[in-house]
Formats: structure tokens, sequence, C-alpha cells
């Protein structure tokens, strides 16, 4: 189990990828892009909290021209790299 805050620089973000595990995320300050692979995206706003369930490929992007910061709670399975990269 891991609990870490996240500082997201303007125009930053992640590629497709997936977890051996559940992750929830909370956005604390501006604005996350949050993408399920296949699925509009969605945007996360301060106060905004989703659910990653094991295995979905997602990704997080700020788009926006200020930092935004969220804290993220995640339970992977022990002795497992915490992400893979997944080919867009």
């Amino acid at each position: 189990m891991g609990l870490q805050s996240v500082t997201m620089p303007p125009g930053s973000g992640n590629q497709f990828h997936r977890h051996p595990g559940e992750q929830w995320t909370a956005v604390q300050e501006g604005e996350v892009t949050f993408t399920i692979k296949g699925q509009p995206p969605q945007v996360l706003k301060a106060g905004d909290h989703n659910h990653v369930p094991r295995g979905t490929i997602h990704r997080q992007q700020n788009l926006t021209d200020k930092p935004a910061r969220y804290i993220e709670m995640r339970i992977f399975d022990k002795g497992k790299p915490a992400s893979e990269a997944v080919v867009e």
C-alpha cells in the first residue's frame, strides 16, 4: 500500500499504463485530465476523485497552463512493478 502526493507541472503527464492493483486519486489543486484507453477524457478538478480498478489502461495529464496537485493511494501486489507501460 502506498500514499503519495503528486505535483504535475503545466503541460505534463504520463503515457498509457496499467497497475497490478487498485488506485484512488483525489485532486487537490488545478485540473487533471484522466483518460481510460478507448473512452473520452474526463477532467477532474479540485475536490474530484476517482478509482482505477486493477489492470485498467489509463493516463493522467495536465493540459492547462497551471500546476495540478493530487494525492494517490495505491494497493498493489507485492513484488510486482508499480506500473506497466502500454503501447498507444
